[in-house]
């Protein structure tokens, strides 16, 4: 009778023990002031894009709102078919990848000056910031008449001043022009990761390896390049994020033209111009994908950061 009365008791034992209501009102009364926020992040940002997803399977112009029909995954093909989208798809990747590259090395590169001590070291670092601080489409027309101008630009006047050619900058290199008014505006926001990974790295680790013989290169590329990648990896991802949806730029400096129309650009263009509803909101759902899709890598890197620094402390 004992024997077969105690793996029940054994098992009853090991079951958790229900919580008291008690336990459970007080849970929902700290959620509940949660919940209205909630409610209005859902409202906000699911039901547009919900919206966004069932118009973009309908043959929609705007000019002929009665004139609509549902036609399935039609739209995501033309998106993916059409020769300019496909090429926009192809400027998106493109733009992405060199203004991401750029500025992670160039943003490692100030980090390691600003890692030293200096006098006014703190000054530097401030005016670094600023260009990650600037309105975008301010940024843009920065670039565009104050220095690209082929008039009175900054750029041709020093190259006036020594005796060099007057190109026009955004004619002669469309794309380029864009790029480098985003490098501009994106290295402090590398610097910044970049940094914050330089001064978290083990200090009695970098004065062994001093100790040891270890030449700057040495300990640069078998101890600090090693520490960072999580941080070059998170300057990207999070990078890649926001260029990938960059429209300011493209819109303001080439309206689009010469080669530089972004995915992004190519949704206002079918949307605002070409009045097609279905169409544009296709193309918006594949950026919403991709950016969804880089994010999630972006998470897990932020994730894994978070218990390397739980696991030190």
């Amino acid at each position: 009778m004992t024997a077969t009365a105690s793996p029940r008791v054994a098992a009853a034992s090991a079951r958790p023990a229900p919580r008291p209501p008690s336990d459970r009102l007080r849970t929902w009364a700290t959620r509940a002031p949660l919940l209205p926020a909630l409610l209005f992040m859902i409202v906000v940002t699911q039901l547009p894009f919900v919206a966004t997803v069932v118009i973009s399977f309908f043959d929609w112009n705007a000019l002929y709102p009665k004139d609509r029909h549902f036609t399935g995954i039609d739209n995501y093909r033309q998106v993916l078919a059409d020769p300019d989208l496909r090429h926009s798809v192809w400027t998106t990747v493109l733009l992405t990848v060199t203004v991401v590259l750029v500025s992670l090395v160039l943003g490692l590169l100030v980090a390691l000056l600003l890692n030293r001590r200096f006098r006014g070291r703190g000054l530097v670092r401030t005016l670094m910031i600023a260009p990650f601080l600037v309105v975008p489409v301010a940024a843009a027309l920065l670039w565009k008449h104050v220095l690209y101008n082929p008039e009175y630009g900054l750029l041709n006047g020093l190259l006036h001043y020594v005796g060099g050619p007057q190109p026009d900058w955004i004619s002669d290199n469309p794309l380029l022009a864009v790029e480098a008014a985003l490098v501009w505006q994106w290295t402090p926001f590398m610097m910044l990761i970049l940094l914050a990974g330089l001064q978290s790295r083990d200090q009695q680790q970098l004065e062994a390896a001093r100790v040891d013989g270890a030449s700057d290169w040495q300990i640069f590329r078998y101890l600090t390049l090693p520490h960072l990648r999580r941080y070059l990896e998170l300057g990207g991802l999070l990078g890649s994020i926001y260029i990938v949806q960059n429209f300011d730029a493209v819109f303001t400096i080439t309206s689009g033209g010469l080669g530089t129309a972004n995915l992004p650009y190519t949704v206002y263009q079918s949307f605002y111009q070409a009045h097609e509803n279905g169409l544009a909101s296709a193309a918006g759902v594949v950026v919403v994908i991709g950016s969804i899709v880089i994010a999630t890598f972006a998470l897990r890197v932020v994730s894994s950061l978070f218990r390397e620094e739980v696991s030190r402390a």
